[in-house]
């Protein structure tokens, strides 16, 4: 792992965080996207943020990503946002959350199964980092 700029990862990351603002102020209405869709591509988020600033291997990122979205999810279990003590309808209170749902850790998971598809099927064009020795 090392850094390594990439603004073609930036402008993703850029691409996919306005999907995501999108997904939460104008598609709110279509149930499916505001539940699931989103918890789908915030990992591909997470994935493409992390790429624009570090060379690293794909599948130990696309793990590490897993890992923590569990691990914010279940973190919700426990309120931690409100011990935190931030407010409801702040910034931090609604990036970290403040309801635990076995359908979001399965959302993530499809999020990176696909993500890891991706990277899998694009290995060939350069989009991906070689593994690291």
């Amino acid at each position: 792992m090392k850094f390594q700029f990439s603004l073609k990862y930036l402008l993703l990351t850029v691409f996919i965080f306005l999907v995501e603002v999108l997904i939460a102020n104008k598609l709110s209405d279509i149930f499916f996207v505001r539940a699931y869709l989103g918890d789908v591509i915030v990992v591909m988020l997470l994935y493409t943020f992390v790429k624009s600033f570090i060379k690293v291997n794909d599948q130990k990122l696309i793990l590490g990503i897993l890992i923590f979205s569990f691990a914010v999810e279940f973190a919700q279990y426990f309120h931690i946002a409100e011990k935190l003590g931030f407010r409801p309808g702040s910034l931090m209170y609604i990036v970290i959350g403040n309801s635990f749902s076995w359908i979001d850790n399965l959302c993530y998971a499809v999020g990176c199964l696909i993500l890891y598809l991706i990277v899998r099927m694009t290995n060939r064009d350069g989009l991906t980092s070689t593994p690291n020795p």
